[in-house]
């Protein structure tokens, strides 16, 4: 049987924090295979903005780190675009910068929520004005520079705000104790890969535990379930230092539709260029696919899922919400209904990702219920048909996982395919390569 092989573009996530490192490194950094994304320009221009430099040679960039944290008396323009990542962990890295800043942005992004990490960060001495709305973009900072030994951040909404606070800490002139406030920890995997790269870069973040009165240091790669009054970071001063490339590998939240696609559709699919120890809380994919029956298997190229009868499952995705539409659309295709929870923060994505996964899910057929934290998909069977018209919402995942609708055999046309430029610019000439027409399941 014929295999479809893709290679999965670098990771999103690790692009940002490798680039964000290298920048805030006091000698040169190279960082190899950075994603090509309008996302990532962003992080790059705000990070040339405030006196890094870059040069792209050979797939590999060569990034000058800055060379002072006192900026000219001159307004600092950060234009983020839609990029919530490039604004949230910008905002943190501004805080170790003595300056003025005005940070902007387009299209949803002066919608999302930024007052957690607007309040920590004035707990550093940031002041902010807003040009609108309180707490939104656009605004004014106003930083000393000088950070400070304790900070609290609620991180119920976003796990970025944590991590726009860790990439800045080591900058601080003494040592600095973050805790977390709030009722829960959302998408803790990020955090985690936040610690890899700060890890790789020679930073080391002292993560402690709390059991009884108690606070000690462990491993956190070994912690699954968090909860913010059991878990703190000590940081100390330290350099960004790097004396090797470092490799930004395969991104697992754009390989889900195309592990996905091989699930449901008629041959099996390979990817290249993920790994299977990855730290990527996107990694769940390939588990839950395995839940719902599918057959995968990892080999020297790559791994591969095969065309499979597909069942129904619950699950809680609180720590891997990217992949929340590839599996809401790949429960279309399974034998009874399948359950998302723990997932009320995609509300505040690049759109409400519940409503906009229900509603365009719905015009294909499905019965969706939305939940105050989730989803419920009772798959109606999947019929070829005429060509059918998206909505997109601007959002690139929400139009590259409704594109596995297509394996049903019915085009798939969106209003605004180019969306998928921020984290996936050649995903319709690799999604080309998927069969349309034959699914698994029937």
């Amino acid at each position: 049987m014929q295999t479809i092989s893709i290679t999965a573009p670098a990771s999103k996530s690790l692009s940002h924090r490798a680039l964000i490192c290298a920048a805030l490194s006091t000698s040169e950094a190279v960082v190899e295979n950075v994603l090509a994304s309008d996302d990532l320009a962003r992080t790059r221009e705000g990070l040339a903005a405030l006196g890094a430099r870059f040069r792209l040679s050979h797939n590999a960039m060569h990034v000058q780190g800055v060379p002072t944290r006192h900026l000219p008396d001159d307004t600092v323009d950060l234009f983020v675009g839609e990029s919530g990542t490039t604004c949230r962990l910008l905002a943190g890295v501004l805080a170790a910068f003595a300056g003025t800043f005005r940070m902007h942005g387009a299209g949803r992004m002066h919608d999302r929520p930024m007052t957690a990490l607007i309040q920590a960060l004035s707990q550093w001495g940031v002041s902010f004005t807003f040009e609108d709305k309180q707490g939104f973009l656009p605004l004014i900072a106003r930083s000393p520079g000088t950070l400070g030994d304790t900070i609290a951040i609620d991180i119920s909404e976003s796990s970025q705000f944590l991590s726009a606070l860790l990439l800045a800490a080591p900058c601080a002139p003494t040592s600095v104790t973050i805790s977390l406030a709030g009722t829960k920890v959302v998408s803790w995997p990020y955090v985690a890969l936040t610690l890899q790269v700060m890890e790789d870069f020679g930073v080391h973040v002292d993560v402690q535990t709390k059991t009884g009165n108690l606070w000690e240091s462990v491993d956190w790669r070994s912690l699954r379930a968090v909860s913010p009054e059991s878990v703190r970071f000590r940081v100390k001063p330290q350099q960004y230092v790097m004396d090797q490339n470092y490799h930004v590998e395969g991104d697992w939240s754009n390989a889900s539709y195309f592990l996905a696609a091989g699930a449901v559709g008629s041959l099996p699919v390979r990817v290249h260029g993920i790994r299977p120890d990855s730290m990527q809380g996107d990694r769940a994919i390939l588990d839950i696919l395995q839940t719902m029956g599918a057959a995968s298997v990892w080999d020297a190229h790559g791994c591969t899922v095969f065309p499979s009868r597909l069942t129904g499952t619950r699950v809680d995705m609180s720590f891997c919400p990217d992949i929340v539409p590839t599996v809401a659309t790949a429960a279309c295709f399974a034998t009874g209904p399948t359950e998302i929870r723990g997932v009320a923060h995609l509300r505040f994505k690049e759109s409400d990702r519940l409503q906009a996964v229900a509603s365009q899910l719905r015009l294909a057929g499905q019965d969706v219920t939305i939940l105050d934290d989730g989803l419920i998909i009772h798959p109606r069977p999947m019929q070829a048909g005429d060509m059918l018209s998206l909505a997109s919402f601007s959002d690139h995942r929400i139009a590259m996982s409704l594109s596995l609708l297509e394996c049903s055999g019915r085009r798939i046309v969106f209003d605004d395919p180019e969306c998928v430029s921020k984290s996936f610019p050649d995903f319709w000439d690799l999604w080309a390569r998927i069969p349309k027409g034959h699914v698994a399941s029937s």
